[in-house]
């Protein structure tokens, strides 16, 4: 393995070891949330990488995180899927956060969907309910974007003003609607963690317009819009917020509702995307 100079250069090391192993050039990843893995058991021809074995790739070290990198075809579509994401609170840095989006983009992959676990603040939205984000609120302090401009990933100030793509979002609820099982829709509050928030900065959360809580997805939806990729981002609300229910929180709970909501994400997947890769440009 070289080591490449510029994040761009390193980037493109990634995205070749990966294109080298497989046949497939997908437009369309998938990034799996904690407790929602194993999506890439439902593909066909799948290619396995662990991100050992990817340059420059940071490991996944968080509880429910494979660190795998599978490419193969979901309903007859090619798809990069991560079985694992890193966050800031395992030590990582925006930019590294940030890096396994950039490879992808410099693989062909044009429209980026995340799933991640969160705690519900909106009262309105039952344990297990799916929520399409429409719009975030980054409280991690920190922006894969600071540092040393390279315009060959994007331009300086990427506009965020629609950084969750309203057309995909569209298509995730008519499918949603169609399999009976209607999704929701909120604004997700990025935290740092890993402790769990407290009642108060729940309540707080709440005053400033949130409805969702988590500690990831922010950094790599700032990354991807840089990059010019279209953003869904669906939430699975495995537990309710601190303060919401007046049960004790635990990650044991977020692994336990992400798991029993899969086969019902699985499934939204396997509709949605046909109709975003119809929708997407070639090459």
């Amino acid at each position: 393995m070289t080591t490449a100079g510029s994040e761009f250069e390193r980037a493109e090391e990634a995205a070749g070891l990966l294109l080298s192993r497989t046949a497939l050039r997908p437009r369309i990843a998938v990034v799996a949330g904690s407790g929602l893995g194993g999506l890439e058991r439902e593909l066909a021809g799948p290619t396995r990488i662990p991100y050992e074995e990817i340059p420059h790739f940071p490991r996944s070290t968080a509880e429910g995180h494979a660190g795998v990198l599978a490419v193969g075809t979901l309903a007859g579509v090619a798809v990069a899927v991560m079985e694992g994401r890193h966050h800031l609170n395992e030590g990582y840095s925006a930019q590294q956060v940030a890096f396994p989006v950039r490879v992808m983009a410099r693989m062909g992959v044009r429209a980026l969907i995340l799933t991640n676990a969160a705690g519900g603040i909106n009262p309105e939205y039952p344990r297990g309910a799916l929520v399409l984000l429409c719009d975030h609120i980054n409280l991690l302090g920190q922006n894969p974007l600071i540092g040393p401009e390279d315009g060959r990933f994007g331009i300086r100030h990427p506009d965020m003003s629609e950084a969750y793509s309203l057309r995909l979002r569209q298509i995730a609820a008519t499918e949603a609607q169609r399999l009976g099982s209607p999704v929701h829709e909120g604004v997700y509050a990025a935290v740092p963690g890993p402790s769990f928030e407290t009642p108060a900065e729940i309540r707080y959360l709440r005053t400033i317009g949130a409805d969702l809580v988590g500690m990831s997805t922010v950094m790599e939806v700032i990354a991807a819009r840089h990059c010019g990729l279209e953003v869904l981002a669906i939430s699975c609300v495995t537990n309710a917020a601190a303060g919401m229910s007046g049960e004790p929180l635990s990650h044991l709970e977020v692994l336990e509702t992400g798991a029993k909501v899969r086969e019902k994400l699985v499934a939204l997947l396997a509709a949605m995307l046909p109709r975003i890769a119809a929708t997407l440009p070639a090459g």
